[in-house]
């Protein structure tokens, strides 16, 4: 009896061991607002899901192998909680996994680009919603969707760099399409209040789609300014964009507003391509750490032949036409 104890109490802790050195986390956000867009006289009223932070959910895990080694995978889905269906194919947010080390990490799978981890980093809204920055940037024809990407393999530099962090990708064509083909990496430099990065992304084979963006920001405390320089290219057709932005706390949450710029420096025609601009600002107020409520108000002005529209519901723009929005919503994580 007294060695069948003992037999139990070994084993028991080898369990406890084995459970110290990995664990799985299922995560995700629940977020959804009520939304009115407009454009050329016709109105929307509708249910949104992710009017300030993606809807979705997913699964996560790490295991220490040791030594300084790790071993990583991430499974994420996106949801549309007006409807409860997924946005997208099952897992298409993210499906990686990983090895990290003292050497940085070497991610496998179906992520983000550096392209749009960059643009993310300097966007109020990290890209999401009524206001979003990229409401305003083109693929130019060319089909790529330069945000996610299959096929990726990618590199990104350890975290003890003295500020300095970056990434390098290339994702494989496969022979299905030659602009699932792509290479990109960025570089930046980030100490206490004050970051600054740069980034690089192409796809394709002989007319390559390119994105190259600069951004930056200074925390101030008070305020938090920053800044997004990004130019698209496609052959013939170019297209240049800024954004300025601030954000700043208030009460029990966090104020901010964006403007951006987009031109179009093509020397061809493409149609809704042209001159435009965003007019975004919002309110955000924690309840708690995992809980916040928020608002959203975002307008478009085209010129040129530009039909640019809002992230949301708006009806279809014409041509120099205008698009405009507000939005109240909740926002859960777990």
């Amino acid at each position: 009896m007294k060695k069948s104890l003992v037999a139990l109490a070994v084993l028991g802790s080898f369990a406890g061991v084995a459970a110290a050195q990995s664990s799985v986390t299922l995560f995700g956000v629940v977020d959804v607002a009520a939304r009115y867009t407009s454009a050329n006289d016709q109105h929307v009223y509708s249910l949104a899901s992710g009017g300030n932070t993606t809807s979705r959910f997913g699964v996560r895990g790490v295991e220490d192998l040791g030594g300084g080694l790790k071993a990583g995978f991430w499974l994420e889905s996106g949801i549309n909680v007006d409807t409860g269906t997924t946005d997208s194919a099952f897992w298409a947010r993210r499906s990686t996994v990983s090895l990290m080390g003292n050497f940085g990490e070497v991610r496998l799978g179906r992520f983000k680009s550096a392209a749009q981890l960059q643009i993310e980093d300097f966007d109020p809204v990290a890209t999401t919603g009524l206001g979003s920055v990229e409401n305003l940037y083109s693929a130019l024809g060319s089909g790529v969707n330069y945000k996610r990407f299959d096929n990726q393999a990618t590199y990104i530099l350890p975290e003890n760099l003295g500020g300095f962090y970056g990434s390098a990708e290339v994702a494989a064509g496969e022979g299905t399409n030659a602009m699932n083909k792509m290479v990109g990496g960025r570089l930046g430099f980030k100490a206490d209040a004050f970051n600054v990065s740069g980034s690089y992304f192409e796809a394709g084979v002989s007319t390559k789609f390119k994105l190259t963006t600069v951004g930056g920001s200074y925390d101030f405390g008070m305020v938090k300014p920053a800044f997004i320089y990004s130019t698209t290219e496609f052959g013939s057709l170019k297209q240049e964009l800024w954004t300025v932005s601030a954000t700043a706390p208030l009460g029990a949450g966090s104020l901010w507003a964006s403007y951006t710029d987009a031109k179009n420096k093509s020397s061809v025609a493409l149609k809704g391509l042209g001159d435009s601009y965003q007019v975004a600002a919002g309110y955000v107020y924690n309840l708690s750490k995992r809980t916040a409520l928020y608002t959203t108000v975002s307008y478009i002005d085209n010129g040129a032949g530009a039909t640019f529209n809002l992230n949301g519901n708006t009806p279809a723009v014409v041509a120099d036409g205008r698009s405009g929005g507000v939005d109240v919503g909740v926002r859960h994580s777990f």
